[in-house]
């Protein structure tokens, strides 16, 4: 279960993601089903409901990260933090 998002941070949120989803950059116009407001880091990992740590995500970017933070790489067989739009860059991770 997720915590409730009041309507003053979640505005917040949709504003400075400029209604783009700030993992793969489309705008929620573009998308049928919308974007949603998501935990960066989950709850269920102690992520709290706090403006650095909600970011708004298109429903397939959300859907694809889950609750996850990170993967094993199948080429090095280590872990990798996944991409962070609070504190990473989107243009070191992405190309169009």
């Amino acid at each position: 279960m997720t915590s409730y998002v009041p309507i003053a941070l979640r505005r917040h949120v949709i504003d400075r993601a400029q209604r783009c989803c700030e993992y793969c950059l489309i705008h929620e116009q573009h998308v049928f089903f919308g974007c949603q407001i998501e935990h960066v880091i989950s709850e269920k990992h102690g992520g709290p409901t706090s403006i650095e740590n909600l970011a708004y995500a298109c429903v397939y970017c959300n859907q694809y990260k889950g609750t996850d933070l990170g993967s094993i790489s199948l080429q090095t067989n280590t872990f990798c933090r996944l991409y962070n739009p609070r504190s990473d860059r989107w243009s070191d991770h992405f190309r169009l």
